[in-house]
């Protein structure tokens, strides 16, 4: 009986911790992201990401295949309200392009890459868009961080290895319980 007093109670911190850091995310661990489409030599980028800083929602790039920073390409600010913020880039050229949305916070809301094609000479053409996600210009392939594409910070790495610490001490103390004889 004391054992499963003692299980339960157990069973019901470890939840907690577990539900910890969803508590202190809170709204800020909502889905994320940006839509980026092209028309013809336009480029343009959507996200409900951004809250309003300052007045600034924040900063959009637009980067070549050859730039490797967010400070190198084509920058345009975000405009719009708290649904919906966007930017837009006129006389963009042929080629394969990424496009990084940073937020007034500082946050990055997310990178795509998109294909502009070249302007055909018959006007019924449209224009093929490819939009495929990645996850930042110069990073590579990032193995091993199972899609964590952002970085969040301290006080969230420091729950994070509380949690496993916690999950750590609490299976050396069930395995150790478990090799001591029955007590009464």
């Amino acid at each position: 009986m004391h054992n499963s007093r003692l299980l339960l109670r157990s069973g019901l911190t470890l939840a907690a911790v577990a539900a910890l850091p969803a508590a202190l995310a809170g709204p800020c661990a909502a889905a994320s992201g940006i839509s980026v489409s092209t028309t013809g030599s336009t480029v343009s980028v959507v996200t409900s990401a951004c809250t309003q800083i300052n007045g600034s929602w924040g900063t959009a790039a637009l980067l070549t295949s050859s730039q490797a920073n967010f400070s190198q390409g084509r920058q345009a600010t975000l405009s719009g309200t708290s649904v919906s913020q966007s930017a837009a880039w006129t006389g963009v050229s042929a080629g394969t392009y990424t496009v990084v949305v940073v937020c007034s916070s500082g946050s990055t809301a997310g990178s795509q890459s998109v294909i502009v094609s070249a302007a055909s000479s018959s006007s019924s053409r449209r224009p093929t868009i490819s939009a495929t996600s990645t996850a930042a210009p110069s990073r590579g392939v990032m193995g091993g961080l199972g899609g964590a594409a952002r970085d969040y910070g301290p006080l969230t790495l420091g729950v994070g290895a509380a949690l496993v610490g916690a999950g750590v001490f609490a299976t050396g103390w069930v395995l150790r319980r478990r090799t001591k004889p029955y007590r009464l």
